[in-house]
């Protein structure tokens, strides 16, 4: 596919998609959290002291935030996003245990800006749509391909969504680093070689 052709596609697949997150009763959205929390715990496993990313929740995305609690109680080190800028990779600030968050833009919070810095081993990603193959449909900013091509190792990256968010097939372009994994309130799928 030529590359407005693949735009034109993920752009159609992306309203689709945010639609279906869209119509989720919130009712649902909370238990939804709450399981994807519980398959994470129960079949990712997390090296002491390996450096999770995680995301503080804007619109309707899965909520991240029982996963959040859980790895700062057991003192998991944890780095949140932050925007720096539209061409900008993001900077992954440590939220350190007892430090507050600070808004930072598109609703989201971070920790403060001079919180250290560090490079994640695992990124847990909120999304709009994924598909069989791992193949993540983000927003378009292209944030975290900027990001992940910066780190100097391939951290391990784990979609977190809505089963309903899946789609058939979503076009993969040179730049679209897939994922490894994702959890939804159904359970935990593996993309390519485990890890």
């Amino acid at each position: 596919m030529a590359d407005d052709t693949i735009e034109n596609a993920k752009a159609a697949l992306r309203l689709k998609a945010h639609a279906a997150r869209a119509a989720l009763p919130q009712g649902i959205r909370t238990e939804a959290a709450q399981a994807v929390a519980e398959h994470f715990f129960n079949h990712i496993e997390l090296p002491s002291g390996a450096v999770v990313a995680a995301y503080w929740r804007i619109r309707d995305e899965l909520d991240c935030q029982p996963i959040l609690v859980r790895l700062m109680d057991s003192f998991q080190p944890v780095v949140l996003p932050v925007v720096l800028g539209p061409e900008e990779p993001l900077e992954m600030r440590v939220w350190e245990q007892g430090a507050a968050l600070y808004p930072a833009g598109f609703g989201t919070l971070a920790p403060a800006e001079l919180a250290p810095q560090a490079e994640p081993d695992v990124v847990l990603m909120p999304l709009l749509g994924f598909d069989r193959m791992g193949t993540r449909l983000g927003y378009g900013g292209g944030y975290y391909d900027r990001t992940l091509v910066r780190l100097r190792k391939k951290p391990r990256l784990i979609g977190l969504a809505f089963a309903a968010q899946e789609l058939d097939a979503i076009p993969r372009e040179a730049h679209d680093i897939p994922l490894d994994v994702v959890v939804t309130e159904t359970g935990v799928r593996h993309f390519g070689s485990p890890q």
